[in-house]
């Protein structure tokens, strides 16, 4: 039997977005055998194709905000062998994730994605670009963090998979599992959790259900069996702003709890509050994530773990470049 290690080639990996995910990929690239010869945040690049000296533009990214001395539009034209996009997500025309996936496609590159944008908004464009190129593109780190959601997907066939669910987003998982155990309201939670960094000082994204949703769009996407472009725009979503502490109190009293669940399935995507049963599968607490794949031979498949964070991400993100 080969030795694994032999299967593994080193890539010289170019970074865009310089947040907590791209910073991860490249403090742990040199881990899995990769050289970073790019690094660029929304003003600054370090071009090095021999491979920048990591520590270095780290420490000047948190000393000064700028990781090098180049232009950042510099960064897609550089020499590599895969192009991680990392770039906050947009919506609607999902730029610059898009234009920065498209250049490294057109130059035949590999491409790994975590900025959702272009595969939840733009997804036809995107196949379309794959279609002309000799590139590839992966993209498990936009979906559940850590969790190998895609890659499971993949191994089963989209084809044998009737509908994904889940538990997509840590902060209000936070909110709604603090509301529950400690009887807090929602303004009170959204605070705390604002403090203990768990949410963004806007929360919108993430309590609105919009994050949760684009994830989802995204694997109806990945299910379609009929080439159906799927957007936010086509996602039913409901967030959890309006959610009482009396609602939770009340689900207790029937050993129920309150959970922000998204669907995909291939005709269509739905995410909002539901009431589940206490102790069972989809009642993950804190910041946990939880996806559950029904299949039409294995039943249901359920797979859990850190949905968000730098090094979480940066875990499929790297896993991605190895599939490669």
């Amino acid at each position: 039997m080969a030795d694994p290690q032999s299967r593994t080639t080193g890539k010289r990996l170019a970074v865009v977005g310089a947040g907590a995910v791209g910073g991860a990929v490249v403090d742990l690239a040199s881990e899995y055998g990769h050289t970073i010869t790019a690094f660029a945040d929304s003003t600054s690049a370090a071009i090095d194709p021999n491979g920048i000296d990591t520590d270095a533009v780290l420490t000047r990214k948190d000393e000064t905000g700028t990781v090098g001395e180049s232009d950042s539009s510099v960064a897609v034209d550089a020499t590599y062998d895969v192009l991680i996009e990392a770039t906050p997500t947009t919506l609607g025309d999902a730029q610059p994730g898009f234009s920065h996936l498209r250049t490294a496609l057109e130059r035949d590159r590999d491409v790994v994605l975590a900025n959702k944008g272009p595969v939840a908004e733009r997804y036809a464009d995107v196949q379309q670009v794959l279609h002309d190129s000799d590139g590839s593109l992966r993209f498990e780190a936009t979906v559940g963090g850590a969790i190998p959601v895609l890659s499971t997907l993949e191994d089963i066939s989209p084809a044998q998979v009737t509908a994904v669910r889940g538990v997509l987003n840590g902060t209000a998982n936070f909110i709604l599992s603090r509301m529950a155990t400690e009887g807090i309201n929602y303004e009170h939670v959204l605070a705390e959790a604002q403090d203990l960094g768990v949410a963004e000082a806007d929360p919108a994204f993430d309590v609105e259900g919009t994050d949760a949703a684009l994830k989802c769009v995204i694997l109806a996407n990945v299910l379609s069996t009929d080439n159906r472009e799927y957007t936010l725009a086509d996602a039913t979503v409901d967030g959890i702003t309006n959610i009482p502490g009396s609602a939770l109190e009340l689900a207790a009293e029937e050993g129920r709890t309150i959970r922000l669940v998204g669907e995909a399935t291939p005709t269509g995507v739905h995410v909002g509050p539901r009431l589940i049963p206490q102790n069972t599968a989809l009642a993950v607490t804190g910041t946990r994530n939880i996806v559950q794949l029904e299949t039409t031979n294995a039943g249901q498949l359920n797979l859990s773990g850190r949905g968000a964070g730098g090094p979480e991400t940066a875990s499929a993100i790297l896993a991605d470049v190895s599939r490669l």
